[in-house]
């Protein structure tokens, strides 16, 4: 699965934040992905190779 994200992209991921919420802003791009959660603004960094296992789908 090929999706095409950049910085200020929202994305949906596979399992929900502990707030409820799969919704989250790319606030990094690198070796590293940094995202942010849209409801609690809670940020976790994870290498691209991870990201990429738990991405649903880019929205924006």
């Amino acid at each position: 699965m090929k999706n095409k994200y950049d910085l200020n992209s929202i994305v949906i991921m596979k399992k929900n934040h502990a707030c409820q919420t799969n919704k989250w802003l790319i606030t990094r791009v690198g070796v590293d992905i940094k995202i942010k959660c849209i409801n609690c603004n809670r940020e976790i960094m994870m290498d691209r190779l991870e990201f990429e296992k738990k991405l649903k789908k880019v929205e924006q």
